[in-house]
C-alpha cells in the first residue's frame, strides 16, 4: 500500500514538472510557425524579403526588418443596371404605303411631261390610297403619326387636282406633297427601290426634293425646260 501511494505521488510530481515544458514547447512551436509565415527584409535592401535570419542575396546581411502586411481589401461587385433600350413600334405586315408611293410616282411623271391634266388626275388615286391604307392594324402612336402626315398630303394632293392648267402652282404643292411622302417612307418603310432627288434651282434650293423610281434625273419642277437639272441625294429602301 505504501509503495502504491509513493508511486502516485511520484507520478503527480512528474506530471507537474513536465506540464510547463509542454506549454513552453507549444509556445515555441507557435512562435516558430508565426515567424516562418512572416516576411522580413534586409535593412539595406528592403526589396529583398524572406524568412527571418536568412541572408540578403545582395549584401549577405541577415533579414531582420519585418515586412508590414497589407490588409486584404474586400472586393465589392457592383451590378450596373442599364435602362432598357427604347422599344420601336412594330408595324403590322398588313399595312403598307406602296400604293401611295405608286400613285405619287404617277403624279411626278406627269409633271415631268408638263402634263397638268394628267397630274390632276393622278392626285385622285393618291387620296384614295391615303384613305385606304389600313391604319387599324397600327398602334396608337403610329396611327396618329400616319394620320398627321396623311392629312397634310391629302390637302396638297387636292390642291394639285383643283389647279388644272396652272402647272406652276401644281409644282409648288408637289414640293410639299413630296415632303409628306418622304416622311411616310422614313416612318413606315417601303419594298420599292427609290431615290431621293434634289434640284438646287427650284425655290432657291429650299424645297426642290422629290422621290423617283429611276436612277436617271428627270426633273418634275421644270419638265422639258430643264429636264436633267438636279442630282441624287440618296437611295431609299
Amino acid at each position: 500500500m505504501k509503495n502504491i501511494i509513493l508511486s502516485s505521488i511520484a507520478c503527480t510530481f512528474l506530471f507537474i514538472a513536465c506540464n510547463p515544458k509542454n506549454k513552453q514547447a507549444e509556445t515555441i512551436n507557435t512562435e516558430t510557425a508565426k515567424s516562418s509565415s512572416e516576411l522580413y527584409a534586409c535593412s539595406m535592401h528592403p526589396e529583398i524579403t524572406g524568412k527571418k535570419g536568412e541572408a540578403c542575396s545582395k549584401c549577405g546581411m541577415e533579414l531582420t526588418e519585418p515586412v508590414a502586411k497589407i490588409p486584404k481589401t474586400e472586393t465589392k461587385i457592383t451590378t450596373i443596371v442599364r435602362p432598357e433600350a427604347e422599344t420601336k413600334p412594330v408595324i403590322s405586315s398588313s399595312f403598307a404605303i406602296d400604293e401611295i408611293v405608286s400613285s405619287y410616282l404617277k403624279l411626278k411623271n406627269a409633271l415631268i411631261k408638263d402634263d397638268s391634266k394628267a397630274a390632276a388626275n393622278a392626285t385622285k388615286s393618291i387620296v384614295v390610297a391615303l384613305n385606304e391604307a389600313g391604319t387599324n392594324t397600327l398602334d396608337a402612336k403610329l396611327k396618329k403619326k400616319y394620320n398627321d402626315i396623311a392629312a397634310d398630303a391629302k390637302e396638297h394632293a387636292k390642291l394639285i387636282g383643283n389647279t388644272v392648267g396652272k402647272i406652276d402652282q401644281q409644282r409648288a404643292h408637289f414640293a410639299m406633297l413630296s415632303k409628306d411622302v418622304n416622311d411616310l417612307i422614313k416612318t413606315f418603310g417601303t419594298k420599292q427601290k427609290l431615290y431621293q432627288d434634289y434640284c438646287p434651282m427650284y425655290d432657291e434650293g429650299k424645297s426642290g426634293y422629290w422621290i423617283s423610281e429611276i436612277k436617271e434625273i428627270r426633273n418634275p419642277y421644270y419638265g422639258s425646260e430643264m429636264l436633267s437639272c438636279g442630282r441624287i441625294e440618296k437611295m431609299i429602301q
